[in-house]
């Protein structure tokens, strides 16, 4: 078990991600969100779809949920390790991904993969390193509230993909 977040470990806006993990252990978030069926119901054409015309499509809600995650493991990493230079913030639009012409299933290995790897490194990590923290976009992380939010940050877009896309 990894006990639950201090409000002081991250800004508070990313409490909206950690309250979506249910319990203390979000790994085992990890490891199930990595079968979560809604992936595999999803067509090719309906990946394409878009609630509004202004709104990501399928295909760009999972590449964004996919580059963040990327980015959040590679905060753990460095804080983990003991880097103590900040981290820079990152575009979460995802400027130059051309997400939609990347086929659904790709989209969906890709993220298998990378969710994976977020496990790897959380896996092996050694029990003080979920304390480390430090700076990114401007704002403190500890490692543990990181895999927090990446659970989280899944977690939250499958219920908007469910509530406003299906």
């Amino acid at each position: 078990m990894i006990p639950r977040p201090q409000t002081s470990e991250a800004a508070p806006y990313y409490f909206t991600y950690i309250s979506q993990v249910i319990g203390d252990d979000p790994l085992g978030s990890l490891e199930t969100q990595i079968k979560e069926p809604l992936l595999s119901s999803i067509s090719e054409e309906k990946s394409l779809h878009r609630y509004a015309p202004d709104k990501w499509s399928i295909r760009q809600v999972l590449n964004h949920v996919t580059d963040s995650e990327r980015t959040f493991a590679f905060r753990a990493l460095w804080f983990a390790r003991g880097f103590e230079a900040p981290l820079p913030s990152y575009d979460q639009n995802m400027a130059g991904a051309d997400a939609d012409k990347v086929t659904w299933m790709a989209h969906v290995e890709e993220f298998r993969r990378v969710r994976l790897s977020t496990l790897s490194l959380f896996l092996n990590l050694p029990a003080e390193a979920w304390m480390c923290s430090g700076i990114a976009s401007d704002n403190r992380f500890t490692v543990r509230a990181l895999a927090y939010i990446i659970a989280g940050h899944f977690a939250h877009h499958v219920k908007v993909v469910r509530e406003r896309y299906l």
